[in-house]
C-alpha cells in the first residue's frame, strides 16, 4: 500500500466514505504528545508566562485583586486614555477609580467610531505560559472581537494561578471551539516588508497585561 493509499483512506474515513484502502489510521502515527515541556511548579509556570509576554514586548503588571483598580487606573492614565471600550460584564469595581469615559461594547458602534477610543480592558479565557499567549473567547468580560483589534492600547487581566496553563494543548482542553477564539501573542506585528518589524497593524500597538493574585 503506497502513502497516497494511506491517505486517501484517512480523507474517506473522515468525510464518512467507503475506506477502500486498508485503514492504518489508528497505528501508523504515535499519538503520544508531550502536554507540556519539562516539569515546573504552579509558581515557575507563572514566572514563564511573565517572561514569554515580555519577550512578545507585551508589557506585564502585577497586582493583588485589591491593588486591581488602582492599577488599571493608573495604566490608563499613563497611556493618556481619555476613553475605554467596556466588554458587557466586565467587574465594575476593575475601573471604580478609572478617570477615562467608559464606552460599553456595542453592536452598534462602528469601526471608524471604535478607532476613536484610546483603550480597551478585558478579561481572558485562559493564558499560555510556554508560548506566552493570551487567549480571547468572546466572553461578557471580554466583549465581541473587535473592541480588541480596532482600540490601539488593550489591557487584559489574567487572574492568576487560576487562568494559567503550560501548553497549547492544556488550553485546548479549556475552551470551547465553537466561540470566536482570538489568541494573542504579544501586540500586533508584522515583518512582511523587507523584515521591517511595523506594530499595530492588524490590531493594538500596546498589549499590557496584568497578572492578578488573590482572587
Amino acid at each position: 500500500m503506497s502513502s497516497r493509499d494511506v491517505i486517501l483512506g484517512r480523507v474517506r474515513r473522515a468525510i464518512g466514505g467507503p475506506v477502500e484502502a486498508p485503514d492504518t489510521y489508528a497505528t501508523d502515527i504515535d499519538r503520544g504528545y508531550l502536554r507540556e515541556h519539562g516539569s515546573r511548579t504552579t509558581e515557575q509556570t507563572v514566572e514563564l508566562l511573565a517572561e514569554n509576554l515580555a519577550d512578545y514586548r507585551a508589557i506585564v503588571h502585577r497586582a493583588t485583586s485589591q491593588e486591581l483598580p488602582a492599577t488599571l487606573a493608573g495604566l490608563l492614565a499613563g497611556h493618556g486614555s481619555r476613553t475605554v471600550a467596556v466588554p458587557p460584564e466586565l467587574p465594575a469595581a476593575w475601573l471604580a477609580e478609572a478617570a477615562p469615559t467608559q464606552v460599553p461594547d456595542s453592536p452598534e458602534h462602528t469601526p471608524s467610531e471604535l478607532d476613536q477610543v484610546d483603550s480597551v480592558v478585558t478579561a481572558c479565557a485562559v493564558a499560555v505560559a510556554e508560548t506566552g499567549t493570551i487567549v480571547l473567547d468572546g466572553s461578557p468580560d471580554q466583549g465581541r472581537r473587535r473592541i480588541t483589534l480596532v482600540p490601539d492600547h488593550h489591557i487584559c487581566v489574567v487572574r492568576v494561578p487560576d487562568q494559567v496553563v503550560s501548553s497549547v494543548p492544556q488550553a485546548l482542553e479549556r475552551l470551547d471551539p465553537a466561540r470566536p477564539l482570538t489568541w494573542i501573542s504579544g501586540p500586533s506585528a508584522t515583518s512582511d516588508i523587507e523584515l521591517d518589524r511595523v506594530e499595530g497593524v492588524h490590531g493594538p500597538r500596546t498589549l499590557e497585561v496584568v497578572l492578578v493574585s488573590g482572587g
